[in-house]
């Protein structure tokens, strides 16, 4: 098995200005909306006098119960007050600030009080730990308020604890009851939530009632800056907050809104990201790009925003300073034109120096395709609205010829379709590795789960054992080779297995799109009742995506499978899908909490899968796979091929290509003919040989009532299709293609009571097959291969049938319950 690495490494940000710049340009609306609690200069507690801050904090709730704990503390206090009284200020957290503890990261702050200590008398062994008892002290009776980036340079095991006594105890119960509530695997996470919260707590003062969203993304930001690593425990302690009630309603369900999605920007911010000098063609793309608002999504709106402030007119000023006008002098647009052709990078070279690379643009003439539609809309609309846009109505620079994509489609249909034949005849193995490895990782962490830690987990012919990993998360199981002491994360590879096999299987079954794919939700899967016989057909609704319009599958008992499956992963132990919220790419936005198909467990929050997590997935499974094409190098899925084969397979195989287009939900018939990969030639002569055999089998009176003879034979071709080992699938009045070798056959539906036949059939191949073998009679060898592949075809088959048959489960109709979550209930539908 195939394994890859979970985490990346993350470029260590250097200073707090660039996260706050960086993470501000993701999604200023959001920050502005939920702005941080401001640094208070003053407030009650650091302007006691010393004998005062020494009495409070030598007093309940700040006295512990162990003695020597209680006397560490009150010398602590006692010395730290003594040399922060020898700095300026009026304040203790201004005689803190001047002291510039805060330039020492870790626990090496203390040197500077004890060196200030052993100016003044002796220094016993324990004054360093009696300051750091101190500290915590004045932090948890908000004496002082450090900088937050300086507190996350430092480990805090007993600030909640503290923090709690002293400060929130009502607060940290119920944050303790809610770690209680969640698995015992989560209880890592909460121990560092909690710390995260009694930091903030510290850094900013009050209750965790007191603390607002604003504080959190403050505290994620210093936390991205200051630790390279961490996943999902950075975020963790906002869903706790969130869970308790703290934030307003209208919060986001996730701190990932702030930083690690962009955000809406208007169209001002769009055209200003670029430095355009002409402040008139600035407003008018502006107003251009407002009125085309209403009929693009937001990534369309933003491409167009790209190329005209940022390829096309930004690039025009830099050639000819000082232009003012939309009419480009012929020079000036063969320069702009030649500019654009080509794009330009900065790498570092060998010697370390900045390097300069061109490469050609591939979507070139995409970009002038954009700006001639700029100059042709201006043109078309000053008709109607002269005044507003006639005075800039000119000539365009960029002629029909220049943007002509005929050529390029025409090679990008003979890729595509050499794409599809390629990799239409190896999905069939493919979807059986995935499966293999689906259910090989699955074992394998059922056995190391039932493995103590530091003994070989069985079935592994010694090469694994259960790792000892106390610091690991709890969820996690790992396991470490034996011959090279790498180590593994069990649970993360059969989570990945699983959800590959997921993916690719919905994908071939119903040649959907990536992103609708990400969209399918437990209310996804409904039903219909045919009005004739009663017999109930699932369906699958899929949202509307590229064409803004739902459509309807059918589900066959193949993908039943798959998302029967899935949706008893996602309950678990309970009876409903957990809701999440998931980022649109296309509108940047995120969508309210729903019950997603494709989510996962990443810490204690469910996460929406994402497009970029889906390529993974496939990337990982055809690595496994060892699949290559026909130059031996390895073959790579994306999601859409998927729907390219479907439509392919579906077509070669009878269906009607209007079918096919209303399954795939495309506008245009011509869209789904392109996805098959035929040549025009195929598709006429193919059309011609149907119109000739409609007219030899289908004279004009074709409508006439059947005579008896000729409904017997209609009724004859069913009672003969019984074969010895199943029933034959053939079409009425047509040949046997394989005259009559059924194992062959791929209309051969095997009955599973014949299987013992089948096998004797399989064993009497592979016997003759050897028999040929050893005589050397290699002109057999082939054809009983064939057979032989036949046989194992349809042993497989029934091996498929018998576990679906045993597995069924019945799922019922999702329906609504009060707590907006799914259940399985079986809903009437009206």
């Amino acid at each position: 098995m195939t394994t890859t690495a979970k985490h990346s490494t993350r470029r260590q940000l250097q200073t707090a200005n660039a996260t706050t710049e960086q993470a501000r340009a993701r999604n200023n609306v959001l920050r502005e909306r939920f702005p941080p609690r401001s640094a208070e200069a003053r407030w009650p507690a650091t302007a006691q006098s010393a004998d005062e801050v020494l009495r409070r904090l030598t007093a309940p709730p700040f006295l512990p119960a162990a003695n020597a704990t209680r006397a560490g503390r009150r010398r602590g206090v006692a010395k730290l007050l003594r040399w922060l009284s020898s700095f300026p200020g009026d304040t203790w957290q201004q005689r803190w600030e001047a002291g510039r503890a805060e330039e020492i990261r870790g626990a090496d702050w203390t040197d500077l009080p004890l060196r200030f200590l052993r100016q003044s008398g002796p220094s016993p062994s324990y004054e360093r730990g009696d300051l750091t008892s101190g500290l915590l002290m004045l932090v948890c009776g908000d004496v002082i308020r450090p900088d937050l980036a300086w507190m996350l340079t430092r480990t805090h095991k007993h600030l909640a604890l503290v923090m709690a006594e002293v400060r929130d105890l009502d607060g940290f119960a119920r944050l303790a009851q809610l770690a209680e509530s969640g698995p015992d695997s989560a209880r890592g996470e909460a121990t560092i939530a909690a710390t995260r919260i009694a930091m903030l707590l510290a850094c900013k003062g009050g209750a965790i009632a007191d603390i607002t969203v604003g504080d959190c993304v403050e505290l994620v930001d210093t936390l991205r800056r200051v630790h390279v690593r961490g996943g999902q425990r950075k975020v963790d302690f906002y869903l706790r907050l969130r869970a308790l009630g703290v934030f307003p309603e209208d919060a986001p369900a996730t701190i990932r809104a702030f930083g690690l999605a962009a955000g809406r920007l208007s169209i001002e911010e769009l055209v200003d990201r670029y430095p355009i000098r002409c402040r008139p063609v600035r407003d008018l793309i502006v107003d251009y790009l407002r009125e085309r608002q209403p009929s693009l999504d937001y990534t369309s709106l933003d491409a167009v925003s790209r190329t005209l402030a940022g390829l096309f007119w930004t690039r025009v000023e830099a050639l000819s300073p000082g232009i003012d006008s939309l009419r480009l002098p012929p020079a000036l647009a063969r320069a702009w034109k030649t500019d654009i052709a080509t794009k330009k990078r900065t790498t570092i070279g060998p010697d370390g120096t900045p390097v300069e690379v061109a490469s050609p643009r591939l979507n070139a003439k995409d970009e002038l395709i954009r700006v001639r539609a700029f100059y042709l809309d201006i043109a078309h609309w000053a008709a109607e609205d002269p005044a507003r846009w006639a005075p800039w109505v000119v000539p365009c620079p960029i002629s029909d010829e220049e943007i002509s994509k005929a050529k390029e489609r025409k090679h990008r249909k003979a890729r595509m379709d050499q794409r599809t034949r390629e990799r239409l005849p190896v999905l069939p193995v493919l979807a059986d590795a995935v499966d293999r490895r689906r259910r090989a990782s699955a074992e394998l962490l059922a056995a190391a789960e039932h493995t103590r830690p530091g003994e070989l987990i069985p079935d592994t012919a010694g090469a694994l054992r259960r790792a000892v990993a106390p610091k690991a998360a709890g969820h996690l199981t790992w396991a470490e080779e034996t011959s090279t002491g790498r180590r593994r994360n069990l649970t993360y590879e059969e989570t990945e297995a699983f959800w590959a096999f997921a993916a690719i299987e919905v994908l071939r079954l119903t040649g959907i799109r990536n992103e609708e794919l990400l969209e399918l939700t437990h209310h996804s899967i409904t039903e219909y009742r045919l009005p004739g016989t009663g017999e109930v057909v699932p369906l699958l609704q899929i949202a509307p995506s590229k064409t803004d319009s739902e459509r309807l599958v059918l589900v066959s008992p193949e993908l039943a499978d798959v998302l029967s499956t899935i949706i008893r992963r996602l309950r678990g132990s309970g009876r409903a899908v957990p809701l999440v919220t998931s980022y649109d790419v296309h509108e940047r936005v995120w969508n309210p909490p729903m019950p997603l198909l494709f989510q996962r467990d990443i810490g204690t929050e469910h996460r929406a899968f994402t497009p970029t997590a889906l390529r993974k997935l496939l990337i990982n499974a055809l690595s496994a796979t060892s699949l290559t094409d026909a130059g031996g190098e390895p073959i790579v899925f994306s999601p859409h091929d998927f729907r390219r084969i479907f439509v392919t397979d579906a077509i070669m195989n009878g269906l009607p290509p209007h079918i096919a287009q209303v399954i795939c939900g495309h506008k245009s018939l011509d869209t789904t003919m392109g996805y098959k990969a035929i040549y025009p030639a195929e598709t006429i002569e193919a059309h011609r040989a149907f119109i000739a055999r409609r007219r030899a089998t289908r004279p004009s009176d074709e409508y006439r009532t059947p005579t008896e003879e000729e409904w017997d034979a209609f009724l004859a071709h069913f009672e003969k299709r019984k074969v010895s080992i199943g029933t034959c699938a053939r079409a009425f009045s047509s040949p046997c293609v394989h005259e009559h070798a059924c194992i062959r056959c791929s209309l051969l539906r095997p009955d599973p009571t014949q299987r013992g036949r089948l096998e004797e059939i399989r064993d009497n191949l592979v016997a003759r097959i050897a028999e040929a073998e050893h005589e050397g009679w290699l002109g057999e060898v082939e054809g009983l291969r064939v057979s032989l592949a036949g046989a194992e075809d349809k042993l497989a088959q029934i091996d498929a049938l018998s576990e679906r048959q045993s597995a069924a489960v019945h799922l019922g109709m999702p329906g609504f319950s009060r707590s907006g979550r799914t259940d399985g209930t079986l809903r009437p539908m009206s």
